[in-house]
């Protein structure tokens, strides 16, 4: 510890001298004002030019100050960014703070001036000790505004920041292990040069983010300017803490502290597979699941099984787990879950009507087969846009017939849904039939019969292409995408228009880039399929906790869709699917039922 406090206590010097250096420069101005009123006083500067000389370096002094003055106070009172958490107050979690506070004591810091969990896999110390952070106290679980605890005091300790997946997956011991060196980085902090230099970085940042705000562009050129100055200086500076709190730690659970650092890259792989494959269907449809914490333990115990260098993990399993260190871990894993949504897919802070939570056992019913249903029925509306008629293959260059005009629908508008279908999917001919061949079907058109309603086989017919190329995917993806895109603009001020902080609109870590055409037209085509197979086959929507919406046939998930809809969309051949299909039982001709 006093080997590496030094090289960091040096470096935080170093970037302290920027900041010297910095006021001296906006002073030097003003003491050279000072020099030349003095000199004319005494009379050492009598005559020309020296009266002009003087006022100019006056007014210049004067102006160097009132920026400098603005600049400094923005600074001092920027708010520095501040993650976002769910606080833990000591009575909601008293295990846990005992546990914490007998480790700062083992390796003689300062404890953490109190205790926060963040959906991520990382736990670290961060200082809000900052006025603004004390302006804007933090919501306690249970919503109502709490009391300005230790952590908003200035030159209170950090609190610490625990990944809310480690809490649910480790257990007791290696959570202490792993916290160990995290905790050990409050003594490196309390030196009151290291705290300076860090304010004076933290303060740097804020103002870069001031800057981009209108009218306040010119203090984000001299913020900048200062941290690159003292980048190099702050970098060394938190290696130095960092190594004196690591080396500070090898004496608590050095040799647990191994094995638990293999739980958090098993943690982490879980962690993402959880959000990008099973949260991510879910909120898309505003739905959010409201235990994520406890879904990842589920997560790494399949993972667990399926991946040799994972065998034995799930043997600890017995011990205690961390999660109990909490006194309502559902209330926590529930309101973690909710900040998960809004950091990654940007959804509202409270739940609503359209942003409701559900539970993992309603998951496959309530997420799972609306998902199919909703894109099978986006799915049918861009083919009634293009005019494809059920069964028939047709070019998608080929003009509208004008008995059946080309008109978009919204897959959840009753036009959308065959009339006269029951709980099996069966319809009636006339009440089935698609809202862009209503005309059609009061007129002898030859091809009115082949307007069935939402049929798997209109989608096979249509998608197949002579030339082998998958070409005529080209103008539904289109349809889909576009379709896709007036929905999210429509719903993107009530899907999450929040702000972070200041001009941050969330998501702040989106998951996943824009999908392309071919993918969203492979998922909807596979979505299709899914509800033929489910109404016609006995097959149900499922869950798997590593891939998602899976459909399941005969309690058995089958994971043999994926290329056979993939050769149909890209190559245009259907005949793997087909093949697929009759093995299944699925009768294509059948209607589906859509939402």
């Amino acid at each position: 510890m006093e080997a590496n406090v030094p090289s960091a206590r040096s470096r935080a010097l170093a970037v302290l001298r920027v900041r010297s250096r910095a006021s001296a420069v906006g002073l030097l101005p003003a003491a050279l004002a000072v020099v030349l009123v003095a000199a004319r006083a005494t009379g050492r500067l009598a005559g020309d030019p020296w009266p002009t000389v003087t006022l100019v370096v006056c007014v210049v002094a004067v102006l160097v100050l009132l920026v400098g003055g603005a600049f400094a106070a923005v600074v001092l009172r920027a708010s520095p960014a501040v993650t976002p958490t769910v606080p833990l107050s000591e009575a909601a979690a008293p295990d846990l703070y005992r546990l914490v506070r007998d480790l700062a004591d083992r390796m003689d810091v300062p404890p953490p001036s109190a205790i926060a969990v963040t959906p991520d896999c990382d736990s670290w110390l961060e200082d809000r000790s900052h006025a603004a952070h004390r302006r804007g106290a933090a919501r306690v679980l249970g919503g109502a505004p709490g009391p300005v605890g230790p952590e908003s005091e200035p030159g209170a300790a950090p609190v610490l920041v625990i990944g809310s997946p480690f809490l649910w997956w480790m257990r007791v011991a290696e959570l202490r292990a792993v916290l160990a060196p995290v905790v050990a980085g409050t003594g490196p902090s309390a030196h009151p040069d290291i705290a300076d230099a860090r304010g004076f970085v933290r303060g740097l940042d804020a103002a870069v983010d001031v800057g981009g705000r209108r009218g306040l562009g010119w203090i984000a050129a001299p913020a900048r300017l200062l941290l690159r100055l003292c980048r190099t200086d702050a970098a060394e500076m938190e290696r130095g803490v960092a190594a004196a709190a690591s080396e500070r730690a090898q004496g608590v659970d050095y040799g647990l502290r191994i094995v638990a650092q293999e739980q958090v890259g098993l943690a982490y792989a879980g962690w993402d597979r959880l959000l990008t494959r099973v949260a991510l269907p879910a909120w898309r449809m505003g739905r959010w699941p409201a235990h994520l914490d406890a879904g990842v333990v589920s997560a790494l115990t399949e993972l667990s099984r399926r991946d040799r260098l994972a065998e034995g993990f799930t043997s600890r399993l017995g011990e205690r787990p961390a999660c109990d260190l909490l006194e309502q871990p559902g209330l926590i894993d529930e309101a973690t879950s909710l900040l998960a949504a809004r950091l990654f897919h940007g959804g509202p802070a409270e739940a609503g009507p359209d942003w409701s939570p559900v539970d993992w056992a309603a998951y496959p019913e309530e997420v799972v087969d609306r998902k199919w249903r909703t894109e099978a029925a986006r799915l049918h509306a861009a083919l009634d846009a293009l005019a494809v008629p059920a069964g028939r293959p047709a070019s998608p260059s080929a003009p509208a017939s004008p008995a059946a005009p080309a008109a978009p629908v919204s897959p959840a508008s009753p036009a959308a849904r065959p009339g006269s279908q029951g709980p099996s999917g069966a319809a009636g001919a006339a009440g089935a039939a698609g809202p862009a061949t209503l005309a059609a079907a009061d007129s002898p058109s030859p091809t009115a019969d082949a307007f069935a309603g939402p049929t798997l086989e209109r989608v096979l017919g249509y998608l197949t292409d002579g030339g082998g190329e998958g070409a005529a995917g080209e103008a539904l993806a289109g349809r889909i995408t576009g379709e896709l895109a007036r929905e999210e603009r429509a719903a993107g001020p009530a899907a999450g228009a929040g702000k972070a902080r200041g001009a941050d609109t969330l998501p702040l870590f989106p998951l996943q880039p824009p999908r392309s055409g071919r993918d969203l037209l492979a998922d909807h085509v596979t979505a299709m399929v899914c509800c033929a197979a489910v109404d016609s086959a006995g097959a149900t929507p499922g869950l798997d906790w590593l891939d998602g919406p899976v459909l399941l046939v005969g309690g058995d998930r089958r994971s043999d869709l994926a290329p056979r809809v993939l050769c149909l969309v890209e190559d245009g051949n259907p005949e793997p699917l087909r093949d697929w299909l009759s093995a299944l039982g699925v009768r294509t001709e059948k209607p589906v039922r859509l939402v």
